[in-house]
């Protein structure tokens, strides 16, 4: 009995699938789009979205390397927000990372955050410190 099992665990590894799914060269990825809206420090002259924007377009990987947008990754400014545009997959978490990275190089990360107000955008709001002293007191 011990022989039969073998032989019929063997049979279920070497079955094939005949029938493959395939898409057309032409069938584009889904593409998302994504904003970071930078309004309050850029009302209060702290911060400048083009540099931000320039920022994204250097340090955004792209299958691994820097500096290879191509048609894939798009991004573009309208006064205070930034749009990225990618094909999947894209990580919305990744423009988070590089949005904190580039605060933290202009030592901003101690008063601004980034904060997700909606599914695909993301938000640079001020911490709340009048509230905490306030609250101490």
């Amino acid at each position: 009995p011990l022989s039969h099992n073998r032989r019929s665990a063997r049979r279920k590894m070497t079955k094939v699938k005949i029938g493959k799914k395939t898409t057309g060269p032409r069938a584009k990825k889904p593409v998302v789009k994504y904003t970071v809206d930078c309004k309050a420090p850029v009302d209060d002259n702290i911060l400048d979205p083009a540099q931000l924007e320039k920022y994204f377009q250097d340090r955004i990987k792209v299958e691994g390397k820097t500096a290879n947008l191509g048609e894939k990754v798009s991004i573009s400014r309208d006064k205070a927000r930034i749009h990225v545009q990618a094909e999947l997959p894209f990580s919305k978490r990744y423009l988070k990372y590089l949005t904190k990275r580039y605060l933290k190089k202009q030592q901003l990360r101690d008063f601004l955050r980034v904060i997700a107000p909606k599914k695909e955008t993301y938000e640079l709001r001020y911490f709340n410190i009048n509230q905490e002293e306030e609250a101490d007191e």
